[in-house]
């Protein structure tokens, strides 16, 4: 396959078209989001809120944990 000579190359259109186009993909792509409902985002907040608190206690205890052994050793 021969390449194309530097000559023959791609025009791009100018930069109105290519932010016009960019708008347009941006409102096509809106367009599909579907909003949850009511239930849906109460149970999502719950795992969410419910997720944080687990990583809050997993992070306390090694906080706990490893500065307890740290003393044991060195203290």
């Amino acid at each position: 396959m021969a390449k194309a000579s530097k000559r023959e190359k791609a025009v791009k259109p100018n930069i109105f078209m290519r932010i016009g186009l960019f708008i347009k993909q941006i409102i096509d792509e809106l367009r599909k989001v579907v909003t949850p409902t009511s239930k849906e985002l109460f149970f999502w907040a719950l795992a969410v809120f419910i997720f944080v608190l687990f990583l809050m206690a997993l992070v306390t205890g090694m906080d706990f944990g490893l500065g307890k052994l740290t003393l044991w050793i060195f203290g």
